[in-house]
């Protein structure tokens, strides 16, 4: 059997350097608004009123339910919930 090295677990789960990236993106971002919900002491009701969504959406964020979430719903609510956003962009190496 021969074993593979991937750059990231990202790699390793897509087949696609752009289905990487976005996986990538929206596990940073799903972090950071769980980590927002639990620095703030918010129960998920209060957090889905901030962020706008349901609190059925914010027990899948909470869970890493990274499947259903795109990238623009959790900009959304990373802008809803107070947070800054800037893209980083470097050259492949």
């Amino acid at each position: 059997m021969k074993s593979r090295r991937f750059a990231s677990v990202w790699d390793a789960l897509e087949d696609t350097r752009p289905a990487a990236a976005s996986l990538r993106v929206r596990s940073e971002l799903m972090i950071e608004l769980a980590e927002l919900i639990r620095r703030n002491g918010w129960t998920q009701r209060q957090a889905a009123a901030k962020f706008g969504v349901t609190q059925p959406r914010v027990s899948d964020l909470t869970r890493g339910r990274i499947d259903l979430f795109s990238l623009d719903t959790l900009v959304d609510m990373a802008e809803a919930g107070g947070l800054k956003l800037r893209i980083s962009i470097k050259r492949a190496a």
